[in-house]
This record gives structure tokens, sequence and C-alpha cells, in this order.
């Protein structure tokens, strides 16, 4: 039996061999080791940087975009696809197609409640575990596989930038919000593993953004870090002291951000459209979808400017709806949310034991920053100006590249000193807590503490492991559990159990328990009801390794298709342009590959289809520089070489 517990007593690559399961075959390959990546793993948008001569650089698309949309689509008929690919298909697929995962990833059903009724797409509680699930109708996904995905287009992206093969690129260090806790940190470390990806450090976003600004800084002083992203919120106190970067303290709360200053223009539109037309509007996925995309276009036309206009059209729901939003009606939105943030600054500053004055620079980082009633509260609260000089969204991906520097050996004598956010502790027979490490406290940390058993002849012992700040465990996050058998029979309070916590420099939890008489023991790496098993992660790696191949031909003739489709529509808008400044043989040649091109949506080999758009791009050559002549042409007629001189 078991009972309750009693409080009681830079460098050249490395080559190594690794073994690459293959077809269920496996073979030796020698693969030089490529840098480490630096991913800021984002809400919103995911972005990947490398430290290159000294000096950290974000990576960029083809587009020259250093964003790649933290947004994955799984169609019916083919593999999952990335990024602004995965972001093209919201509108039409919206029940498949998932974005803002980091704030379900290591959450249960119950921390999501309120999420679900602006959610497009469905979730479902498993079964077996306090773990929310996406449910695509045909099958279930977690929120670390859609992670996994975005990490692996993070590291496809630098393997391309880099000129390197992707599986030479396995190491990353990996922001996380502050406030995350041990099981949002142990599924972002399972994500990481689905991609490929080995985790040398975790690194809070804020003390990422430190590194990023404090690098180059010299003398001492006290710096806090406000990020406010997608869909966190942090605030960490930092000591600059030379190469020494060390918290102080942190606040936060991992479910508030810019995607809830979407969500209260789209509650407030949503609520106006039901009472002009009767329809409630968010009880459709499509809809939802919709009216998010609209939203966030508000939200980021509000930033600049002191009006946005809301239009939504829905012709089969009889809907014509527009409105105009002032900054003044947005503002009086989302003031509770920025109030939400600025109590989570005072706590920071209690728990560091300051006032706002003792802050010397204020830094912002996340994209929400931009909105200006964030800006101008920050500003007004600490009584000083911000600095937002460092790009708000790049600044954590180089800080987490200036990481990677310091562990790869090309950063010398710069010292990173984290803290953990939330307190860790045991339940007690008494329903308790017994806090081992307290928040706020420097990592790697360790404590250890002494209990007894509760009942006579007591054999086994179960440890329930707690996260959080409330004296009951009730109210506390339960990480996991596991038990110590083996405790010889004794009168109970006799058995003297030693429980040691160890904390690790990512924040993630080892336990260790002892009974000193016996000298029997357990320990664990604490493994969140939140999470997958290592069965399950080894079984969807195993998988993708199979599928690995087919895949990335099907996503080549996705990709392929998409670009065709692109040029396609933009040679068919222009084609009687063409037919007028054409000559005959240039025409001719456009004309065939633009039916070629019409005629290609039944390939499915990218070899052909690479073909057709190549002709197609240079077919339409002649037809870009009839347009630009077209629009120099329009652009002065019936004016005068006068009134161009003076312009």
């Amino acid at each position: 039996m078991y009972g309750a517990l009693l409080k009681g007593c830079g460098q050249r690559p490395v080559i190594k061999m690794i073994e690459l399961p293959i077809l269920g075959q496996n073979f030796a390959a020698t693969i030089t080791e490529g840098p480490i990546l630096g991913i800021d793993l984002g809400t919103t948008h995911s972005l990947v940087a490398v430290l290159q001569h000294g000096a950290p650089r974000v990576l960029l698309d083809q587009d020259g975009d250093p964003l790649i949309p933290s947004v994955v689509s799984y169609p019916v008929d083919g593999p999952p696809v990335v990024g602004k690919a995965a972001l093209a298909r919201a509108g039409f697929d919206p029940t498949r197609t998932i974005f803002s995962s980091k704030r379900l990833i290591g959450r249960s059903m119950e921390d999501l409640r309120d999420e679900m009724a602006t959610l497009p797409y469905a979730l479902v509680g498993a079964e077996d575990r306090e773990m929310a699930l996406i449910d695509l109708g045909d099958r279930k996904i977690t929120p670390q596989e859609v992670c996994g995905r975005i990490l692996r287009a993070c590291r496809d992206l630098a393997a391309v930038q880099l000129k390197m093969a992707p599986e030479m690129l396995t190491r990353a260090v990996i922001t996380v919000p502050a406030y995350f806790d041990d099981a949002q940190r142990q599924a972002t470390r399972r994500a990481a593993k689905l991609a490929g990806l080995e985790v040398l450090r975790m690194v809070s976003e804020p003390t990422a953004a430190a590194l990023a600004y404090g690098l180059d800084k010299s003398g001492s002083s006290r710096v806090a870090v406000y990020d406010l992203g997608g869909g966190t919120f942090d605030l960490s106190i930092l000591e600059l002291q030379g190469d020494v970067f060390r918290v102080l303290a942190t606040s936060g709360d991992t479910h508030l951000g810019g995607d809830d200053f979407d969500r209260a223009i789209l509650i407030n539109c949503a609520a106006e459209i039901q009472q002009q037309s009767g329809v409630d509007v968010l009880a459709d996925p499509g809809a939802r979808a919709a009216l998010r995309l609209i939203a966030e276009r508000t939200k980021k036309a509000l930033s600049s400017a002191e009006e946005a206009d809301f239009v939504y059209h829905d012709a089969e729901l009889g809907i014509a709806y527009r409105r105009t939003i002032d900054w003044r009606a947005f503002q009086g939105w989302i003031a509770p949310l920025v109030q939400r943030t600025l109590d989570g600054c005072s706590m920071a500053l209690q728990d560091a034991g300051l006032t706002p004055p003792d802050i010397h620079e204020v830094v912002l980082v996340g994209g929400s920053t931009r909105v200006p009633l964030v800006k101008a509260a920050v500003s007004q609260f600490f009584g000083r100006p911000c600095h937002d000089e460092l790009n708000p969204d790049t600044v954590v991906a180089l800080g987490a590249a200036i990481q990677a520097g310091v562990l790869g050996g090309q950063v010398q004598n710069a010292l990173l000193l984290d803290v953990t956010p939330l307190s860790l502790g045991i339940a007690t027979a008494e329903g308790t807590v017994s806090k081992l490490i307290l928040r706020n406290a420097t990592i790697p940390a360790q404590a250890k503490e002494g209990f007894t058993t509760f009942v006579d002849g007591q054999t086994a012992v179960k440890f329930t492991i707690l996260q959080g700040e409330r004296e009951l465990a009730k109210d506390c996050r339960e990480l996991g559990e596991f038990v110590l058998r083996g405790i010889p029979p004794m009168p109970a309070g006799l058995p003297k159990i030693g429980v040691r916590f160890h904390l690790d420099a990512d924040g993630v939890l080892h336990v260790r328990a002892k009974e000193e008489r016996s000298g029997v023991s357990a320990e664990i790496t604490v493994k969140p009801k939140h999470g997958l098993t290592d069965e399950e992660v080894e079984t969807m790696l195993a998988d993708a390794w199979e599928n690995a191949e087919s895949d990335l031909v099907t996503r080549q003739v996705a990709d392929l298709h998409g670009q065709l489709t692109n040029v396609r529509r933009a040679v068919e808008k222009h084609l009687e342009l063409a037919r007028q400044h054409l000559e005959a043989h240039a025409l001719e040649r456009l004309e065939d590959a633009f039916e070629d091109a019409n005629q290609a949506s039944c390939l499915n080999e990218p070899g052909p289809l690479k073909g057709i758009l190549d002709e197609l791009e240079t077919a339409a050559h002649p037809l870009a520089e009839a347009l630009m002549n077209h629009v120099a042409r329009e652009a002065v007629r019936d004016r005068f070489v006068s009134d161009l001189i003076d312009e």
C-alpha cells in the first residue's frame, strides 16, 4: 500500500557518427555538425538566427522576410504545410489550419475554456491525461506536433540560408516565455525533439532580449524587459554587471498578448453584427477565422492611424457589416488587458525589492508593444522613455543566437543567471504545499526536505509534484507524480524520507526521494500529465522518417502549384494588355505557356511543374516590360515637361 506524506524531519565543426533510421533500416553516416541555432518560437511568428563572425544574424526567407508565420495547415489530401502557405489556407480551410499553438502547449482543456469560443478549430480533451488535443475531424493531433512542424520549418530555413543539409543542424537554443511552467517547458522540449532538434538550453524570452540589448554595454545597470508578444506576456528585471546578466525577478501571464487584443475587437464587432442581423457569426468556424484575420488587420492599422475600417461580408448569411473603429474605442477595449501587464510589472518589482525609479532602462520586446497605448502606459509606469530602437520582432531571436554562441564557445565570458518563475513543492497529507524551491530562485537550483509516513506499516509513498504560489495543493498546478516503494513496515512517523529537488538550467525539474533507514530510493524527471510520453515521441519520429521522402515530394508539388497559381493570376490580369502591346511571337509564346499552366493542376511531379513554371515566368518577361512602359506613359499623360522638372 502507499499513503500520503507528512512534512517531517564558434568553434571548428565537430564530426560525429550517428545512426539514421531510413525505411526501417539502419546505416552509419558521418555528418559534420553545424552551428547551434537560436530559435524564437512565437505565438504569431517564429524566427531563427545564428551567430556568424561574432555577431548574431536573423535568417531571412526567399522573400527577404525574417518572420515565419506560426501556422500549420493539415489538408485532407496532402501533407501539412507551414508558414505563409498555411496562413493562405486559413480562409478556406479554417478547421484544419492551426494558429496560436504556443498558447495550447502544455495546457489542459480547463486551462483553455475561455479560448475555445473564438477558435475556428476544435479542441478536445485527451482520454488518459489532462491534455488538450486538436480535433481535425479524421484524427486528433497534439499542440506539440504543431509546434514541432514550426520548429522544423525554422531548421529548414536555416539549412537553405546556410547552404547546409538539415541533418547537420541538430542543436538549438529555444526561447520560452519567462512564465512558462514546467509542463509547458517540457512540452516545448518534446516539440523540438519531433523537429529533430536537441535543445541545449531554454532561455526566457526577456532574458534573451536583454542579451541582445546589453551585450555591447558596459558598467552596471538594472533593466526591465517588457515582453508582450502574440500570446504571452513577461516582465523581467535584470541586473547587468559587465558580462554577467542576472535575472532578479520575473512575472507574467502565458495567456495574454496580441491575440487577446484581436479577440477584443472580434468580440465587440461580432456582438454588433448579431445585434444588426440576428446571426451569431461566432457559431460558424469559417466566420470565426475570417473575423480573426480582419480583427488582426484592424489592430495593426490602429497602431499607426487614428481610425480603421472593420469590414465583413457574408453573402450566404446576408451580412454586410462595416464599422469605423477609432483609437479611443480600441484603447477602451484593451485597457483592462494592458492594466494586467502593469500589475505584473508591480509584482516583479515587489519581488526584486525595487521601485520604478530604481530601474535605469526599460526595453520593449514583442510585436504587441507597437500598440501606442502599450508604449505610453509602460513609459508612464516606469517614469521614463522606453527603448524600442531594436526591432521588437527580432530581438529575442538575436539573443537566442548569442546564447547559442556562448554554448558553442564563440562568445566568451558572458554569464547568464536566470530564475524560476513559480515555486515548486510537494503535496502533504494535510492538503497543503511544502515549497522546496521558491519563485525567482536563481537556476540551476536544488533543495532538500524531510518527510515521513502517515499511517502504520506504510510501505510506499506517492509524491505529488506541484507548481504555484497558493498554499493549498488543490489551488496549485499538478506537474506529475511518482511512487517510492519498498519502505520497510514501520510505525507512522518513523521512516525518514528525504526529497531532493534539482531544477536545471532549462527550468526542468528532477526529483529524488530516499528513505534514509533502508536506503530505498526513486528518482524521476518530472513528466507532466499534459505532455507526450517517450513512446509517443518515438512513434512520431519513426513515422516522420518513414514518410520523409514522399512528404518532401508532396510538399515540393504543393509549393510549385502555389507559385504557378500566383504567376498565372498575374498574367491573366494583364492578358488584354499583352495582346495590345506584345509582338506576335512573344504573345504566342505567352499564350502557349499560359495554357500549359492552366492544364497543370493534375500534375503531381516536381520536374514537369518546375518546367512549366520556368517557361511561364520567361514568357511573361516581355509582358512585365510592357506593363512598366504602360504605367510610365500613363503617369506623364497630359503633363508638361516643366511640371515634371518642378517635381
